[in-house]
């Protein structure tokens, strides 16, 4: 395997990674090819907050487990509290890749939207159909854990708490259209960065080359003369 890369010497300079090296990293890709299919990294990610009415709305609730070697099961209880209510309701369980919609207000209107075709649960999320302005509260998000160890068994309780506001329409903060002009602002950098290396690579290889047929046409020239 070689790779090219330009110098400032206007030059190309080559790279050359020997036999052994390469059956060395192979390996290593193989492995964290593996890693990156089978086992995907868990991020606790804050859910969104803002629903808009008459659309679907995903509650997120997510609970990542500090050892990922040791075996687990999960199960997930949600409650609600809307705005006018004291005290929370059950809401929906998931237990055993069943879930089971509790609060009759949210029959036909909600659906598991977390860990799939696995008992050790780190995604608890549900979704919300045609949401109402009634659906309006706070709801809660409560992780029940079995850590599975050779000799004995561990439980830990992780909660949530989400307070939903339902508007007539999507609104966007001011951190968000930042960032994205942000984003945008670093692609544009990049690209222009990019072109300039492009065109410094290209005049410095340019001049290598005049600089290369000069001398060769004065050794010509030199072998010329008497």
């Amino acid at each position: 395997m070689a790779s090219r890369v330009c110098t400032k010497s206007g030059g190309f300079h080559l790279n050359k990674m020997s036999a052994v090296q390469e059956l060395l990293l192979l390996p290593l890709a193989l492995l964290a090819l593996q890693a990156s299919l089978c086992h995907g990294a868990c991020v606790e990610v804050d859910s969104d907050t803002e629903a808009v009415a008459n659309e679907g709305f995903k509650l997120g609730c997510i609970s990542c487990k500090m050892r990922g070697e040791v075996p687990a099961t999960a199960s997930v209880n949600w409650f609600f509290k809307a705005s006018d209510e004291s005290e929370f309701s059950p809401l929906y369980s998931y237990e055993d890749q069943v879930g089971d919609i509790i609060d009759p207000r949210f029959y036909d209107r909600l659906h598991w939207n977390g860990s799939k075709n696995t008992k050790d649960l780190q995604d608890g999320s549900i979704f919300i159909l045609n949401v109402t302005y009634n659906d309006k509260g706070t709801y809660h998000c409560m992780f029940n854990r079995i850590l599975t160890y050779t000799n004995y068994e561990f439980q830990t309780n992780t909660s949530k708490i989400i307070i939903m506001n339902v508007v007539p329409r999507l609104t966007r903060g001011m951190a968000s259209i930042l960032s994205e002009v942000m984003m945008y602002v670093s692609i544009i950098g990049l690209q222009f960065w990019l072109v300039v290396e492009m065109i410094y690579c290209y005049r410095k290889i340019s001049a290598a080359g005049e600089e290369a047929l000069r001398e060769s046409a004065s050794r010509k020239n030199s072998r010329r003369l008497p």
